[in-house]
């Protein structure tokens, strides 16, 4: 049986001192969407930033595809698949839509044609503005930039930090409605958000993290249901 996508092993990072992951362990199978969930100041960003190799783990494994890539910088790590759509919608404000797309690719120019072709197809209400400059477009559409653009590689690991952050309740349920299409497309998504109801609508499982450690997993449909996630979020 091949290994999972992703596989944490006892990852901690610590800041001077401080620790800010403690002993995390996490698996992500292929096409699959796992909500990591928790308040301001869990860990979801430093465990998305560790995966990326914008920080460098103090102990602890990184595996993607069985292979550790805790020692590699994060070109490579993109290079084998990784994707990353970060928090606060940070599109190209000069560049057109089209241009934010095309520059996120390094693949020969008819297949990256080709590319933009398939990504403004899952994101049609961008196809409209493809010459339009992003700083002139909506924040919910400047969102959904941020996320078609994360594709352009065709990512087999696609990063997405609190995508919803700011967005009204009808952009959010427009921008998750793409995440369960995008994992049926074989892309494993790790999506860290605090909005826990929509994170497990659209998600297969779900860790929650509490100070840095992990407090509670499982499957979605379970954890909707959890007292226990409210308690890890509320301190009980």
């Amino acid at each position: 049986m091949s290994p999972s996508l992703l596989t944490l092993e006892g990852l901690t990072v610590d800041y001077g001192g401080t620790v800010a992951l403690n002993r995390v362990d996490l698996t992500l199978d292929r096409g699959r969407a796992l909500a990591l969930l928790g308040a301001n100041g869990s860990g979801k960003s430093t465990l998305l930033k560790s995966i990326l190799g914008l920080l460098r783990p103090s102990a602890g494994r990184i595996l993607l595809d069985g292979v550790d890539v805790v020692a590699l910088s994060p070109d490579r790590r993109a290079r084998l698949g990784l994707g990353y759509a970060p928090e606060g919608r940070r599109v190209f404000p000069g560049m057109s839509v089209r241009e934010n797309l095309l520059v996120a690719s390094w693949e020969g120019r008819a297949a990256r044609a080709m590319r933009l072709d398939e990504v403004l197809a899952l994101f049609p209400g961008l196809a409209g503005h493809a010459r339009q400059a992003a700083w002139q477009l909506s924040g919910g559409q400047q969102q959904m930039l941020a996320l078609a653009r994360a594709l352009m590689n065709r990512p087999r690991l696609l990063l997405l930090d609190e995508p919803s952050l700011g967005l009204s309740p009808r952009l959010t349920d427009e921008l998750y409605g793409r995440i369960p299409r995008i994992a049926a497309g074989g892309t494993a998504i790790l999506l860290a958000e605090q909005n826990v109801a929509k994170a497990l609508r659209v998600c297969d499982h779900g860790v929650v993290l509490k100070v840095g450690r992990v407090a509670v997993r499982g499957a979605a449909a379970e954890l909707a249901h959890s007292s226990e996630v409210e308690a890890a979020f509320l301190g009980g």
